[in-house]
């Protein structure tokens, strides 16, 4: 009996021990934890993974970024899973940064009383951050929450809001969601990107040929001097155009180019030079039949640019396209009211490319619009950025348009043309126009201005092409003034032309590759409906009892073996002590 004693204490002491260093362990691998930040991304679009440009800017990091997240507080389920998805997003940008990224949820509106709350609003809405209303569940019923689904990117002592959830048209809530998660990463980096260059990109607004300067291109001008340092750019009153612009645009032109001016943007382009065409080869107009006429005819502005746009790889066709899907417009009906009809001139064009500048965009609104060829051309990849439907036809000059074609668009069937590339992307070493036929006068110009004639582009360089009318034109009106370039004041919808020439820019002119990120998708997995209706007994029945069932395996096996291993064995032999 007196050895018992030892041995009890022994066992006591040893479990103590064990309790203690597994205390330790889990302490330290909670510390480590905080420090590292890991996982295994087994989703099939990897949604986890950020992108290697993403991963480098992280790194690169030189200052401390701080994100301050205005969603935090009870929200319906779909608005929890984006907040969830924002704050995964972020521990997964801090997994690379480490100490140099800060992230904190925070409601703006919280103990704020109802006056506090207008002025919180107006505080906000002065740094570029508007509220949205959610329906939230109270204890008397529904009521109406406001919400900042932005985020305030603090770094290199600027600021800069990023709007976490857009509401593009023709998207359910669940879709929207998924929408705005696939653009988490590019939106944050992107931010970072743009806070931690020193100075704006430069870029070149062509003039001189037509160009648009009036109100409809007001509020695109306006954007792009925001984003950009922004310049004018007169190619009859320059001898040559710099390249410390990062890019040029040159938009919708109606008066014809010189040889002389062409070679400055040829030249241009063979120093590495950017470029954004917005080119349409006829003067259709509905100004047309403000004259009360029935008919119009769409002829050639002869803008002497075939040639230079051949070289490089395409062909603009003198033609209108017709699609099925297409944009509406105001017209006096038979009972003399202003009614939307379809207006098959108008393409609506739904961006079907995977490639980053055009993937995850909504419907693009186009006025008048040819179509375009590839020309096969060595050295240089074209990718297709923008197409019409599949129901598509095609009229070639002179191009008669009558508004009866408002009235009796035609069906389906009538359409028989496919896809019409209307936005194309090319890249690589392009020639020059003026290879092997430079005129000596030209090669005079060139002498006087001290710069060599480059015949190939000594690196790779790239440029947009789009032959959709009016793509920089916002709405406006007499009572509402400029409206934001995409929105429609027809129909009410919003439209993603302002997006999609800013990522064209952005392309262009930023090569850290952060758009990458936007080829990101976070596809909806929903449940089929009429599954879930026949067979919820079964499942119900099937989640209920296999966790039940696991359970009690597993406590009839630890019992089994615990009892082979402490019971006595009823054959072996008792010893007997005999008392000495």
């Amino acid at each position: 009996m007196a050895d018992k004693k030892p041995v009890k204490n022994t066992k006591r002491r040893q479990a103590i021990i064990r309790i203690v260093i597994m205390a330790m362990i889990l302490v330290c691998i909670n510390i480590l934890a905080s420090y590292f930040h890991g996982g295994i991304d087994l989703t099939h679009e990897k949604r986890f993974t950020l992108t290697t440009p993403t991963r480098k800017l992280l790194q690169n990091m030189t200052e401390v970024a701080v994100v301050d997240v205005y969603l935090k507080g009870k929200f319906p389920a779909d608005m929890q899973r984006m907040v969830e998805g924002v704050r995964e997003q972020l521990a997964a940008f801090k997994g690379i940064a480490g100490n140099r990224l800060i992230y904190r949820f925070s409601d703006p509106l919280e103990g704020k009383n109802e006056q506090d709350v207008k002025q919180v609003v107006r505080d906000m809405k002065a740094k570029g951050i508007d509220y949205m209303q959610l329906p939230t569940r109270e204890e008397d019923g529904f009521s109406m929450k406001i919400c900042f689904p932005f985020a305030l990117l603090h770094y290199n002592g600027k600021e800069l809001p990023i709007n976490l959830l857009e509401n593009p048209p023709g998207k359910n809530r669940e879709e929207q969601i998924s929408y705005a998660k696939a653009l988490l990463e590019y939106k944050l980096a992107n931010g970072i990107n743009q806070l931690a260059s020193p100075t704006k990109k430069r870029i070149a607004y062509a003039i001189g040929h037509g160009e648009d300067l009036s109100v409809k291109s007001f509020d695109m001008l306006s954007t792009l001097s925001i984003l950009y340092n922004l310049d004018s750019l007169n190619l009859a009153r320059l001898g040559h155009i710099s390249n410390a612009y990062d890019a040029i645009i040159i938009n919708k032109p109606t008066i014809p180019f010189t040889d002389p001016e062409k070679l400055k943007i040829d030249q241009y382009v063979m120093r590495g030079g950017h470029i954004l065409w917005v080119v349409n080869t006829l003067n259709a107009s509905m100004d047309s039949f403000n004259n009360g006429s029935l008919k119009a005819f769409a002829l050639e502005n002869g803008l002497n640019l075939d040639d230079i746009l051949f070289k490089y790889g395409v062909r603009i066709n003198p033609a209108l396209v017709e699609d099925f899907t297409n944009m509406k417009v105001p017209l006096m009906g038979p009972n003399h009211k202003m009614e939307l009809h379809d207006w098959p001139y108008f393409p609506k064009i739904n961006p079907t490319s995977e490639h980053p500048i055009s993937r995850n965009m909504n419907f693009i609104r186009a006025g008048f619009t040819n179509t375009m060829d590839t020309i096969l051309t060595a050295g240089i990849t074209k990718t297709i950025l923008l197409q019409t439907s599949k129901y598509s036809r095609i009229s070639t000059t002179p191009v008669t348009v009558s508004l009866s074609k408002a009235f009796y668009p035609g069906v389906k069937e009538n359409f028989t043309k496919t896809s019409q590339n209307v936005a194309v992307l090319m890249e690589g070493q392009f020639h020059s126009l003026f290879e092997n036929r430079l005129a000596m006068s030209y090669q005079r110009h060139l002498d006087s201005i001290k710069e060599h004639f480059i015949p190939v582009a000594k690196n790779s360089t790239s440029m947009i092409v789009t032959c959709i009318d009016d793509i920089f034109a916002n709405d406006y009106s007499t009572k509402d003034g400029v409206m934001t370039l995409g929105y429609c004041k027809y129909d009410g919808e919003f439209y993603a032309n302002k997006d999609f020439l800013l990522n064209c820019l952005e392309y262009l002119t930023d090569k850290s590759g952060l758009m990458e990120a936007r080829s990101k998708d976070v596809k909806l997995r929903l449940l089929d409906k009429g599954r879930v209706k026949d067979e919820r007994v079964i499942w119900q029945w099937v989640n209920v009892s296999i966790p039940i069932a696991l359970v009690l395996i597993f406590a009839s096996g630890y019992i089994f073996f615990r009892k082979r291993r402490y019971e006595v064995n009823t054959n072996t032999p008792k010893t007997t002590v005999k008392d000495a």
